[in-house]
């Protein structure tokens, strides 16, 4: 007797089939879902590459209308999230070109991680439990900001996407053009200039790094609907 599809890994593939099938026609709610799944993978991707939190939403913004225009290009080869990060990285990289002349990614290959360069150092989170600690962590988070903002370009956007977004060597790779090797020893150095003990005391902290939800989300919701809207 032949397997059977397991029905709980066939749903989602369904279900985003679907979504995306309604979003070539324009369907408005379909929009706003694949936007609200999205969001909190691909901002902190243009996040990490602009280092400005008003460009990087409005980089995202781009992205996400020149993606529904162009779905028909989507050709499933990978996963549709993959397909968008693409975009949103592309478009914040040409924001980061115009905005800059050159970016000499070979001098920061060629940084010495033990010299401490570009690191910003901040206090160290307690061990012990503190009723001021949700306030601390705040505080933590956007110091933890600066330290990723301090690493040189080549390093943040692969540390990023490895740490912050967890995606794979490959999916990184593929992402910014890198041999699997290269996004090894990128994500090493830039983990040996945040410092051993900022790794160790704060590396949870990451996952909260550059959030981006809630009415934030719904905005950038209505905002692609209304221009989506305008291009028909």
């Amino acid at each position: 007797m032949s397997a059977m599809a397991n029905p709980a890994t066939a749903t989602p593939l369904i279900e985003a089939d679907e979504l995306l099938s309604r979003a070539r026609a324009r369907d408005k709610a379909a929009i706003r879902t694949i936007i609200r799944q999205n969001n909190r993978r691909l901002f902190p991707v243009a996040r990490s590459i602009l280092k400005d939190d008003w460009e990087a939403e409005d980089a995202v913004q781009e992205a996400y209308v020149r993606a529904f225009s162009h779905l028909s290009e989507f050709e499933g080869r990978s996963q549709f999230s993959t397909w968008l990060t693409r975009i949103v990285a592309n478009e914040a990289l040409g924001r980061l070109r115009r905005r800059r002349t050159t970016v000499d990614l070979a001098a920061a290959e060629n940084a010495d991680p033990q010299s401490g360069a570009g690191v910003v150092p901040f206090p160290l989170v307690s061990q012990q439990p503190d009723p001021e600690q949700a306030m601390a962590q705040t505080e933590i988070c956007r110091l933890l900001e600066q330290a990723i903002d301090a690493l040189p370009d080549a390093f943040r956007v692969v540390l990023v996407a490895r740490t912050v977004e967890n995606m794979s060597v490959e999916e990184t790779a593929e992402l910014f053009g890198l041999r699997p090797e290269t996004v090894k020893t990128r994500l090493h150095r830039a983990r040996a200039l945040l410092r051993e003990d900022l790794e160790k005391q704060c590396g949870p902290l990451l996952e909260g790094a550059f959030p981006f939800g809630g009415q934030r989300c719904e905005r950038m919701a209505d905002r692609v609907v209304e221009r989506l809207a305008d291009l028909v």
